[in-house]
């Protein structure tokens, strides 16, 4: 049996159904115990690596009580691994002294990669890596290699219960009724403004949008990009009741095909959601194109792919299905968790 000590950030709706479905993975073979960091100091100090470092210098007193509660927990579950993710706040010195074999999940990619991945490489065992892309010049396992890291494996985000409704089945997550045309849920980045725009603009009132802003950024999007409309915060409880309205999800990344692989890639069609997503020549990591997902090149290629299967219902509900089957096979958060035991037995028997 192997004995994860599971360490996150997350807060409020999000912590309690990580720390759930993380302990309810647990089976036989590999035991998984959560461990939420970001209730000791805020995330927001430790972003970056050198800032987590001057807390180090400093020995600033919540840092010093998380490295005493992790030393503790790892004592008293006799752990094998420490898996670490969602901005680690671990100074490679701390970890140098520590006696488990510990894991890192990078899950931003290049996005992040500068300010608190790579900085962190060398202290740990394994990394873990969510995305195969990252440049136009190298894969992510090869930049990784380059860097140094001793074992990498691919282990792609997924899906959550509590984001999806799992009493629903292939037979039924379509029947429910669906009004929203077009649906996107996400964080209003400055280098997704452009296309979101334009879509809008095209699609008015069909096309809805969801996420993560204030009254400044709604303000620029605005007055930059001709009043393509609010995008009002939505709370993660209720995403499960507006995808399942929804007939089409469109998924943009920071850097495009290079940043591909959020969980709003298998959020959408864990609802029922037909996705058309970039990713590129990454994408077929995932899904299947064109089988389980669409993908789209630019602005003019993904306004014309909605209006195509906006008006071929059978096409897209097929895609729809396909994409939910996949879900279910592959990437639900219990299945991809207990992948590890196989991916950390693997090393932990050769050390």
């Amino acid at each position: 049996m192997i004995k994860v000590l599971y360490s996150f950030n997350k807060n409020g709706f999000e912590a309690e159904y990580w720390s759930r479905e993380i302990a309810a993975a647990s089976n036989e073979k590999i035991v998984f115990f959560p461990f939420n960091h970001g209730v000791f100091l805020n995330p927001n100090r430790y972003l970056r690596a050198q800032l987590l470092d001057n807390l180090f210098f400093e020995k600033n007193e919540s840092l010093l009580k998380l490295y005493q509660s992790i030393e503790t927990k790892i004592d008293e579950l006799k752990a094998d691994v420490l898996l670490v993710d969602n901005c680690p706040p671990y100074h490679p010195e701390f970890l140098r002294n520590l006696k488990i074999y510990k894991a890192l999940r990078i899950a931003d990619g290049p996005i992040s990669a500068y300010d608190r991945d790579f900085a962190y490489l060398h202290a740990y065992d394994h990394v873990l890596y969510h995305s195969p892309a990252y440049s136009r010049e190298i894969n992510m396992e090869d930049k990784l290699r380059y860097c140094g890291v001793k074992h990498a494996d691919f282990w792609p985000l997924g899906s959550f219960d509590a984001m999806c409704d799992r009493t629903k089945s292939e037979n039924n997550i379509l029947d429910g009724y669906r009004d929203i045309d077009i649906i996107f849920v996400g964080a209003l980045h400055l280098n997704k403004m452009p296309l979101l725009a334009k879509i809008k603009r095209v699609f008015g009132r069909k096309m809805v949008l969801f996420g993560l802003s204030d009254w400044k950024k709604n303000f620029y999007f605005n007055a930059c990009f001709g009043f393509p409309g609010w995008v009002s915060p939505m709370p993660f409880d209720q995403y499960v009741a507006m995808y399942q309205r929804a007939k089409i999800g469109i998924n943009i990344h920071n850097r495009g095909d290079y940043t591909v692989g959020s969980y709003r890639l298998f959020d959408l069609p864990a609802n029922g959601v037909m996705q058309i997503s970039d990713g590129g020549e990454f994408l077929s990591s995932f899904f299947r194109p064109d089988e389980e997902i669409v993908g789209y090149n630019d602005a003019e290629d993904l306004i014309g792919k909605i209006k195509l299967f906006l008006s071929n219902e059978s096409a897209r509900k097929q895609i729809a299905l396909n994409g939910f089957r996949r879900v279910q096979k592959d990437y639900r958060i219990s299945n991809l968790l207990y992948r590890l035991y196989e991916i950390f037995s693997r090393n932990l028997n050769n050390r």
